[in-house]
């Protein structure tokens, strides 16, 4: 007899609907998320996070999908979509920071944004933005119409 194979799909969020913030543009987003980024590492290694928004633009979380070096980091499209499905978002914000400060996005930034926007098409899920993020500002790529 083979063992029981069971997966449960769990999302949870101990933050009360009405207290979630509103994503209405660029700047919304950049302010939530440098609120959550580590001030010790926005300066010093490159990160990748995805912010999961509801079909109200409502945020619900942050999941930091990897930690690199000071010039690159992983961008995983299995694990952003992944955590996407699971909070059952309507849509994603993708970002990530230059430690260096310089907000223009690379060949690579532009590329990747590209492959997770057809990704998202597939599974319904929208790619709202990509935001390059400092301490000093941040590069919108919907803003420069690259979205």
């Amino acid at each position: 007899m083979l063992p029981e194979f069971q997966i449960q799909l769990i999302y949870k969020s101990d933050v009360k609907p009405s207290l979630r913030p509103k994503i209405t543009g660029s700047r919304d987003a950049y302010n939530v998320l440098l609120e959550s980024w580590d001030g010790s590492k926005i300066e010093f290694v490159e990160q990748f996070k995805v912010m999961l928004l509801n079909r109200a633009n409502k945020v619900l979380g942050i999941f930091e999908v990897s930690t690199g070096c000071s010039t690159g980091t992983v961008a995983d499209p299995k694990l952003i979509f992944a955590a996407a499905i699971k909070a059952n978002a309507c849509g994603i914000i993708l970002a990530h920071n230059h430690p260096s400060g310089n907000v223009r996005p690379s060949q690579a930034d532009i590329d990747l944004t590209k492959r997770m926007k057809e990704g998202g098409k597939l599974l319904e899920i929208q790619v709202l933005d990509h935001l390059i993020v400092t301490c000093e500002g941040y590069y919108s790529f919907t803003d420069e119409g690259l979205l």
